[in-house]
Order: structure tokens, then C-alpha cells, then sequence
């Protein structure tokens, strides 16, 4: 496949955008944000290098945030950990729609914050 090929019946940049915001997902159903962004890219990663790339950064920014929001659990007994959630999610929600946009137009953004788990 090439990059004019559709995915999920969408146009790659399409697809891309709707990888980085399935990520809020979560705010609905939790858990569906981090499994429905994984379950796009393992899908399409070997049908596009776009998609890997994306699919790569969403993934590295979910499990840095999964080990910010440990570390913000383990702080909510210093009741400092509070406001790192609340941190985090506004950060998550920033960062998607950022992401999104980027992919819309075709390009990878990397989220800051991140750790590079897969390169």
C-alpha cells in the first residue's frame, strides 16, 4: 500500500488525525483511549510508514503518561499529586489536538514530554 491509499475508509491524513484524538477516548470510556490508538497503528503500521511514524508518538506520549500520572498517584499523598492530574489531562487534551492538526496537514509531531520508548 502507499500513502494514497485509504484506511478505515479514510485518506491517510485523515486516519492519522483520528489515530492522535482516539487517544481521548478515555474521557468517555476509560481505557478506550489507550487501546483504540494502539489497535489503529498495530492495524496499519506495516501498510504505512506515516502511520508507524504516528502511530509511534502516540504511543510513546501514552506510556510517558501513564508513568507521569503513577508518579502524580503516588504524590496525591502530599496532595500535590492533585494538580498534577488535572496538569496531565489538560496537557493530554492540548497535545492531542496539536498532534491532530499536524497530521491533518501531513506532518509527525512529536509530544513533548515524551520518552522515545519506540523509535
Amino acid at each position: 500500500m502507499n500513502d494514497n491509499d485509504e484506511y478505515w475508509g479514510m485518506p491517510l491524513n485523515t486516519y492519522c488525525m483520528l489515530l492522535h484524538l482516539s487517544q481521548l477516548a478515555s474521557f468517555v470510556a476509560p481505557g478506550l483511549g489507550l487501546v483504540l490508538p494502539v489497535v489503529m497503528w498495530a492495524t496499519n503500521k506495516d501498510k504505512s510508514e506515516t502511520i508507524d511514524q504516528h502511530g509511534k508518538a502516540t504511543i510513546n506520549w501514552l506510556i510517558s503518561l501513564i508513568i507521569y500520572s503513577i508518579i502524580c498517584g503516588i504524590l496525591v499523598f502530599v496532595a500535590v499529586g492533585i494538580l498534577g492530574f488535572v496538569v496531565l489531562a489538560i496537557l493530554n487534551i492540548i497535545f492531542a489536538i496539536i498532534a491532530a492538526m499536524k497530521a491533518n496537514n501531513g506532518k509527525v509531531w512529536i509530544y513533548p514530554l515524551s520518552f522515545n520508548f519506540f523509535k
